[in-house]
């Protein structure tokens, strides 16, 4: 079974907006809605599990009613952090493994993709090569190589170092992970007291842990809203494909 948490529980107030980015509303629809019809949409994926902000439980479920997302199967109540929240998303699951035992309906084989409510961008391509990947492999991320030049961000408006773009890739969401791994990533990070300490992501957990990524297709549309510029841009790509549907 095919497993996707997406994550609803920040604040993201860098995006200046009355309420957490994944909320805002595009044309009356907010953009978790816009994420969950990504995977909704997906034949490959079985069910999924919005780990939400605590105030928004009860509008992520007349969300879900609205809209027919028929495939979220359970509301998580996120906690303080990234990592809090993916935590408390994968204990959900393990409840039911622990519960129903691997006769259940969800097992250790399952494989669980962690993916952000504000990206919306995100292509049926990419969701599939990343599955494609995590059942290959055991683990998967999206990675979109550099076309940008790059250099070191040496204060605020010096930069004195090329760096090499061939060397490096953007990281993405959707990651998958098998679940018994993904678990047993947690365990590791708690026992080493990195949970806490590292950058808000499961793969930058990976990395502290000296654990391999494996990355396949990812492509520069598959963007996190963060910015203004960012949601002005949404906001384009939405009324594009509205006329193209309408053509």
């Amino acid at each position: 079974m095919n497993i996707v948490i997406i994550l609803a529980g920040g604040v993201g107030r860098r995006v200046g907006a009355d309420r957490p980015k994944q909320f805002v509303e595009i044309f009356g629809k907010p953009i978790l809605a816009y994420t969950v019809e990504i995977f909704q949409r997906n034949p490959r994926i079985d069910a999924i599990e919005i780990v939400s902000h605590n105030d928004w439980i009860e509008y992520c479920k007349s969300m879900c009613s609205k809209y027919g997302l028929s495939k979220v199967k359970w509301l998580t109540r996120g906690g303080r952090t990234f990592q809090e929240s993916v935590i408390r998303g994968i204990r959900n699951l393990e409840s039911m493994v622990k519960t129903n035992g691997e006769n259940g309906n969800i097992k250790l084989s399952d494989n669980i993709f962690i993916h952000y409510a504000a990206a919306p961008f995100t292509s049926q391509k990419i969701v599939n090569a990343v599955i494609d990947m995590t059942e290959e492999r055991g683990s998967a991320v999206t990675g979109t190589p550099c076309f940008q030049l790059i250099g070191t961000r040496d204060d605020e408006s010096h930069s004195l170092h090329y760096v090499n773009r061939d060397n490096y890739i953007q990281i993405a969401c959707p990651y998958g992970f098998r679940f018994d791994y993904l678990l047993d990533l947690y365990k590791r990070g708690e026992e080493n007291h990195l949970i806490a300490t590292v950058e808000p992501h499961t793969t930058s957990l990976m990395y502290a842990l000296g654990d391999r990524i494996n990355y396949t297709y990812g492509d520069q549309t598959n963007i996190k809203i963060t910015t203004q510029e960012d949601l002005r841009l949404f906001k384009e790509v939405v009324l594009l494909k509205e006329r193209l549907e309408h053509k």
